[in-house]
């Protein structure tokens, strides 16, 4: 065995085990403190939404073992079970052309990785969020926003895939600098038709018609000095009762969108406090500053990408043999593969940051709105959406970009209005 095999073993047995260890952990957790709610929130969720929220999370909780297993799985068929090797000579058997053969070589792994996943994506849909009455989705609409989603990653990834293969193989030792300013504009190039061209293509988007509201939501618009191309509801009632609100978009494409189920559940005030809270973060540049960090990192891994591209023992150490390797696509495949095995622990690092944000984000909403709606807001959406007000910190602070309810709460309770 090679040291290098040896080393990712090692790495994904880690992070198997410590995903199943946390999830244990999470339950566990939750169960010894489903039947007390905690003081701060006993006055608006009764121990009955309490409990069912306990239920619904260890049973989303529960169903992310078979996804734990099967990511690990697969990952060793494709790379020491030889399944990358198979599907690279299936696909040389009918291409001569290195580019073609690479393409298809990595968008029928993912195809396969996709096809494999779609039974523990539809348990969630239509037996958990079924159950616990969320899910609005029928069998159909589901396979067809399958369909939509593979298609748009096509239309959108293969100019992408062939933009990036090219620059790997015509480049030189510097390809990574290039397809990374590459990565850039077609990341911006996305944000930028998003609202306009993407998210129509999933869901239904109408101009807010409530004029009290309007006028409440532009008053505070003009308060924090926050231009956008417009106030939207979307039809997220029509897939899920979850609700949300968000920002998205950048420049003269901004646009500020409120699911249905949202705006039927909170008072105006609750309403204008929630979209306080997402200014804060346009005001604090959060999305600029993830952006910019995402955009490091992937100069990084591409960097990494560059050196392993070029050591034989990191092709053999993931069992593809170095003969057989017909282009960089290997190399890229590979690397996406088996990268989230080696970074799962800086995870934790990822959920700080974001916290920390929203932090701001909350502060900043108290300061131009009542830090009252937005708790009254916050109780709500946890109630409605069945979020345990108990996660286990541990496993909090692995996945949870935003703050344990308990704290957060505490934290908005010490702002001024």
């Amino acid at each position: 065995m090679q040291i290098f095999t040896f080393i990712f073993l090692v790495a994904l047995l880690l992070t198997t085990l410590t995903q199943v260890w946390l999830a244990v952990r999470h339950i566990r957790h939750i169960r010894a403190n489903q039947d007390r709610v905690p003081d701060d929130f006993a006055s608006q969720i009764s121990l009955v939404d309490h409990q069912k929220a306990a239920d619904y999370t260890c049973d989303k909780t529960r169903a992310g073992y078979p996804a734990i297993l099967l990511q690990a799985v697969l990952l060793l068929i494709f790379t020491l079970g030889g399944g990358l090797t198979a599907l690279s000579g299936f696909w040389a058997q009918w291409l001569s052309d290195p580019l073609a053969h690479g393409i298809l070589l990595i968008i029928s792994t993912f195809m396969i990785v996709s096809i494999a996943e779609i039974p523990l994506s539809y348990y969630n849909t239509f037996v958990i969020e079924e159950k616990y009455g969320f899910n609005k989705m029928t069998p159909k609409m589901f396979f067809v926003d399958m369909v939509k989603h593979a298609a748009l990653g096509l239309i959108l990834g293969i100019p992408l895939l062939v933009c990036i293969l090219l620059l790997m193989e015509e480049m030189g030792s510097n390809w990574w600098l290039y397809a990374w300013f590459a990565w850039i504009v077609f990341n911006l190039f996305v944000l930028a038709i998003y609202p306009t061209w993407i998210a129509p293509f999933f869901n239904k988007f109408t101009p807010l018609e409530d004029t009290t509201l309007k006028k409440r939501i532009e008053q505070l618009l003009e308060k924090c000095g926050f231009e956008s191309s417009g106030l939207f509801v979307m039809d997220g009632s029509r897939r899920s009762s979850h609700g949300n609100a968000y920002f998205t978009g950048f420049g003269k494409t901004k646009r500020i969108v409120f699911f249905d189920t949202l705006l039927s559940r909170l008072k105006p005030s609750e309403i204008e406090a929630v979209l306080a809270h997402e200014l804060g973060h346009f005001k604090h540049r959060h999305v600029f500053k993830r952006i910019a960090i995402s955009f490091a990192m992937s100069l990084v891994f591409l960097w990494v990408l560059g050196y392993l591209m070029e050591q034989n023992w990191f092709y053999e150490g993931l069992g593809v043999s170095v003969s057989s390797v017909p282009s960089t696509a290997m190399a890229l495949l590979l690397f996406f593969l088996v990268m989230p095995v080696f970074t799962f622990l800086f995870h934790p690092l990822s959920s700080i940051y974001s916290r920390k944000h929203e932090f701001e984000a909350d502060a900043y909403a108290a300061q131009h709105a009542s830090s009252d709606d937005l708790i009254n807001a916050l109780v709500k959406l946890y109630q409605d959406n069945a979020a345990t007000l108990t996660p286990d910190p541990l496993h909090s602070a692995f996945y949870d970009s935003h703050p344990p309810a308990a704290i957060r709460v505490a934290h908005l309770q010490g702002q001024v209005r």
